[in-house]
């Protein structure tokens, strides 16, 4: 899948080591099933319809939050983030400053997604403008009126930029 250039806005790294712990070992899982995502789809009533709308949800709402649209990009968060953050204006500040690799990748790739535990985890290969590699983890819920964002961690990755 092609990636997405974008401005060379500064990297900043994750903040929280204990979480890099975490998603490091979350990485390490994913990672591990990346060979089986479709099969495991599959069993679980995941088709490629489904992964292709988890994607573009994903590329809807960065393309918001690039645009500093935070109305729309709230628009496309689960009802338990919405909740969490109130509005949109909280939501995107959080988003800017916790995950501003997400805002400044000069390259982003979508790996294949995988269900953990039920659960539709889609990664995103971030390159920065520095060459830093990252990748994104995302959570996705289904709604009746479509799949919603319900969580992102970001990651070190052991793939180096060309």
């Amino acid at each position: 899948m092609r990636g997405v250039r974008t401005g060379d806005a500064p990297m900043s790294a994750p903040r929280y080591p204990a979480r890099r712990a975490f998603v490091a070992r979350a990485l390490a899982c994913v990672l591990a099933f990346a060979p089986l995502p479709r099969a495991l789809a599959a069993e679980a009533g995941l088709g490629e319809s489904d992964w292709q709308a988890i994607r573009d949800v994903i590329r809807r709402q960065l393309a918001a939050l690039r645009a500093d649209d935070a109305a729309r990009a709230f628009a496309y968060a689960s009802p338990g983030i919405r909740a969490q953050f109130g509005d949109p204006v909280r939501f995107l500040s959080m988003v800017k400053s916790m995950y501003a690799a997400l805002l400044v990748a000069r390259y982003t790739e979508f790996l294949d997604g995988a269900l953990v535990d039920g659960m539709a985890i889609q990664p995103l290969r971030l390159v920065a403008p520095d060459n830093t590699v990252l990748v994104a983890f995302y959570s996705l819920e289904k709604l009746p009126d479509g799949w919603r964002i319900n969580g992102c961690r970001l990651a070190p990755s052991t793939v180096q930029a060309a």
